[in-house]
């Protein structure tokens, strides 16, 4: 039996496989509303065989859109239009989870096709940026540092988020602490410079972190999964750690958090990365080995047989995926396909429109 196609239980949800569509930003949103191209996006991943397919990182706020084309989740209306795509990733037989974020410094740039990723002028509708200390990513405008209002008004406005995120349908939440948006941020001693009670220690770095994940789960009720995107190194010399993200992720799990999603990288221009096959999954064999929590590997995943052998391995509970979804939007059919001509039992649901092209 593959591992990779077996059902995994989070909570009350229980997910018909281990093969999920990571969040990718799309940069196609107006006002922060997901329209057609995130509707058709979405769900052809659910056709395609996905267990599970979490939506991109969606602002909690206006300001904590990475850039002005990015989708939002800070008003009914956004809500409502979520609902019509998680309707149909239900139909389809996925489950759908949604990635709330704050972008922080990082916030307020033009989307990767119109001017390259720098700061978007004031004038030409950019906003001011916030971020635990007045440091700005290398080429970006200087971030404010919250004050305690600002940052009990994130907490609040992640919870908000939330609870419209549960009214929306979907079956997952994600709290995005990763790729060096605002909660990364407040974890990573390089951005975060602060003396106060949110500063200095890791434990009063992973404060805040800590506080949303408090809010997020008080929010959506004890039977919804709650997961955390962690970057797990900075892979900058006296940044945030491995060991520093399985500590948090243990005290994250005490919080109410469920599920571990594992990547790296993306606080500092200068990181020092080596991408290849599977290049991150170590990350995530370590937060699992030290914490015995659930976690999942991304990066670099590119068919059936190489997801199964990361499960059968132990180095991780499940498989999210990106850029291989994009190329294939039916990768959940091909891998069970591998593995099946591999000689393991790989049941996928095909849609019945689809059962005529279905390998034998």
């Amino acid at each position: 039996m593959s591992i990779l196609f077996s059902p995994l239980t989070v909570r009350d949800l229980t997910l018909r496989n281990r093969l999920w569509v990571a969040p990718m930003c799309m940069y196609s949103a107006e006002d922060g509303m997901p329209g057609d191209w995130h509707h058709v996006h979405l769900a052809q991943f659910a056709s395609g065989g996905a267990g599970l397919i979490i939506a991109e990182a969606t602002a909690v706020v206006p300001e904590g859109r990475i850039s002005p084309r990015d989708t939002g989740l800070w008003n009914d209306a956004q809500r409502d239009a979520w609902a019509r795509i998680v309707t149909s990733i239900h139909e389809r037989g996925a489950a759908a989870g949604i990635q709330l974020a704050h972008a922080g410094r990082k916030a307020s740039t033009w989307w990767p096709w119109a001017e390259g990723r720098r700061s978007v002028p004031l004038d030409d509708g950019g906003w001011q940026t916030v971020a635990p200390s007045p440091i700005a990513y290398r080429g970006y405008a200087e971030p404010e540092a919250l004050d305690a209002a600002g940052i009990d008004a994130i907490v609040e406005a992640f919870a908000a988020s939330a609870v419209r995120a549960v009214d929306a349908g979907f079956d997952v939440v994600e709290i995005h602490a990763a790729h060096g948006y605002l909660l990364h941020e407040f974890l990573s001693p390089l951005s975060n410079q602060r003396d106060d009670e949110y500063g200095g220690s890791l434990e009063n770095r992973a404060r805040l972190l800590l506080r949303v994940v408090r809010a997020v789960r008080a929010a959506v009720g004890a039977a919804l999964p709650v997961f955390v995107r962690f970057s797990a190194s900075d892979l900058a010399e006296g940044g945030h750690t491995v060991e520093d993200t399985a500590t948090v992720a243990a005290w994250a799990a005490e919080a109410g958090a469920d599920l571990f999603d594992i990547s790296s990288g993306g606080l500092v221009a200068h990181q020092h990365i080596e991408v290849g096959p599977g290049y991150q999954v170590p990350f995530a064999a370590h937060v699992r080995r030290e914490t015995g929590l659930v976690v999942t590997a991304v990066g670099a995943i590119t068919d059936g047989p190489q997801a199964e052998a990361i499960l059968e391995s132990g180095d991780a509970d499940a498989i999210f995926v990106g850029r291989e979804w994009l190329r294939d939007p039916h990768l959940g059919l091909r891998a069970a396909a591998e593995l099946t001509a591999a000689g393991l039992t790989a049941d996928v649901d095909w849609p019945v429109q689809y059962a005529r092209a279905r390998w034998n």
